[in-house]
């Protein structure tokens, strides 16, 4: 079998069962009654929102299992640092994408308890991020990360 076929395996697990739950279970729980109005407007900018966010996560997963050789997993990371694709422009971007998945779903089901659970979830990534996933980059790829780390924005894009 190709090199990366365990790694795209293990993402596409992996997605399901930590973004899925994130992204969408918890979500539906949330909201409890699932209503929506197929044709207003603002359930269409909301789907477009939540696609454009799955669009961003499903991207960087391929990144993670292709050129990194791992996964988005903390037990299953890659093996070589991905700065490509939209790593280029935001060290973070599949957190962002899981947010715009849930704050579209915001917009679709009329929900600001979806509102604040995308603010608590942002929250959780962002003490994630800077307590485990940096020093544990820092030490896993050194000098390039501290690279990376200098001339890429955490959480606002650089365009």
């Amino acid at each position: 079998m190709s090199r990366p076929f365990w790694p795209v395996f293990n993402t596409i697990l992996f997605t399901i069962l930590v973004p899925g739950t994130v992204a969408v279970l918890i979500p539906l729980w949330l909201v409890g009654d699932i209503r929506w109005h197929a044709n207003a407007p603002a359930t269409w900018i909301g789907a477009v929102v939540a696609v454009i966010g799955a669009a961003i996560y499903l991207r960087c997963a391929w990144e993670f299992a292709v050129n990194g050789l791992g996964t988005p997993a903390p037990i299953a990371p890659t093996k070589f640092l991905v700065t490509t694709a939209l790593h280029r422009y935001v060290r973070n971007p599949m957190y962002i994408g899981v947010a715009l998945v849930i704050l579209g779903e915001s917009v679709i089901f009329r929900s600001l308890h979806l509102v604040l659970y995308a603010a608590a979830m942002l929250t959780i990534a962002h003490l994630f991020v800077i307590l485990y996933e940096e020093p544990t980059l820092r030490r896993q790829f050194g000098e390039s990360y501290e690279e990376y780390l200098r001339t890429v924005p955490r959480w606002v894009p650089k365009l």
